[in-house]
């Protein structure tokens, strides 16, 4: 895992896992813009397979999280130390 200061992300992170500091999942990135990830806490079976291959797209009651909150970024999760 490779930390950094601030999170770099992309497109590639779409689909990934967004865990807190104790491993907790709080939702599945839909969509990256502006170094900002779109995170839907709560997607259906549905949603999660769309997602899974970054076809999904941000709804209205998905959380945005800038980039200088996440701490780790691997290449199944994005992970953030603070509560959001």
């Amino acid at each position: 895992m490779n930390k950094t200061d601030m999170a770099t992300l992309s497109d590639e992170d779409e689909g990934k896992f967004l865990m807190d500091a104790e491993g907790e999942q709080l939702g599945i990135v839909t969509e990256v813009k502006d170094n900002t990830a779109y995170v839907d806490p709560d997607p259906n079976l549905g949603e999660a397979w769309l997602e899974a291959f970054g076809w999904g797209s941000v709804d209205d009651d998905d959380l945005s999280v800038p980039g200088d909150v996440i701490d780790t970024v691997t290449d199944k999760e994005l992970r953030v130390e603070a509560d959001l």
